[in-house]
């Protein structure tokens, strides 16, 4: 009703669309992605910045890739293999059990990967390598369900998604369902 165009692919997830989106137009404008899903911090650049919804309408924290890097010390495409060790309860994947998000980041910022952590294996406690060996098929499916698919067939032409904000519209939108 307000001429904000809905889009999406039919069998991907939201996220997905976002990403491919923000890939297909990054080198041609400036992006913002406001959410309340951390997931999407993986689209985190120098030229993408993420706000983050907090509590109360028009509350945000806004999160630049430099900020990313101070508070959580890892790069945001590291943040699948961090999510892939300690699951995620909201997307419904497990993770390896007994491995929770301190830990996660700690040994992601320790060896930059799983295939890091999977080499240093002898390196790590011998509780760390039994929960990891143990559940080596959850952590590679965790991997998989983390990532953000930057490659969804989707487009969208700017013209219909450009809202010149007309308050009069939004007036007459909002006071017809009321």
């Amino acid at each position: 009703m307000l001429g904000i165009p809905n889009i999406g692919v039919l069998g991907a997830e939201a996220d997905d669309c976002i990403g491919s989106l923000v890939k297909q137009y990054r080198e041609h404008m400036q992006i913002s992605i406001i959410t309340g899903n951390r997931d999407l911090f993986q689209l985190l650049s120098e030229h993408v910045p993420v706000y983050l919804l907090a509590k109360g309408i028009g509350n945000y924290e806004a999160y630049t890739l430099e900020r990313f890097i101070k508070e959580k010390g890892i790069q945001p495409h590291q943040l699948i293999d961090v999510k892939a060790l300690m699951g995620d309860v909201s997307d419904n994947y497990p993770g390896v059990r007994g491995i929770g998000e301190k830990q996660a980041f700690k040994l992601i910022q320790q060896y930059g990967s799983i295939e890091g952590i999977l080499e240093n294996l002898a390196q790590l406690t011998n509780a760390q390598q039994q929960k990891i060996t143990t559940h080596l098929d959850l952590l590679h499916l965790s991997r998989k369900l983390a990532a953000i698919h930057c490659d969804i067939p989707i487009s969208l032409r700017l013209e219909e998604a450009k809202w010149d904000g007309e308050r009069k519209r939004f007036a007459e939108v909002l006071e017809a369902i009321r």
